[in-house]
């Protein structure tokens, strides 16, 4: 049951929230910023973004640390979504 309540959230809450915060992250990252953004490497980092929402969210839920659609979840899901993102940016560049 716990294992099923990841999708309260909804896929494509994951999806938005879990993309732009991907982009995001990897577009403002302070680095050394190439002249060609490819879109390939947006996509990667949106794609991303969804896994690390959708991990975050699935386990909060299976840890009991937080329920679906409480607040937490989303601030959880958005830190760990810019976190990785950051991560994915400074080793992309």
């Amino acid at each position: 049951m716990t294992a099923l309540m990841g999708v309260g959230m909804g896929f494509l809450a994951f999806l938005v929230v879990g993309g732009i915060t991907g982009v995001c992250a990897w577009a403002f990252y302070p680095g050394a910023q190439s002249r060609q953004k490819s879109p390939q490497k947006l996509l990667t980092a949106a794609f991303m973004g969804f896994l690390t929402a959708f991990g975050a969210s699935y386990l909060g839920q299976y840890t009991n640390f937080f329920q679906s659609g409480q607040m937490l979840e989303w601030f959880i899901v958005v830190i760990a979504c810019s976190l990785l993102g950051g991560l994915y940016a400074a080793l992309s560049k």
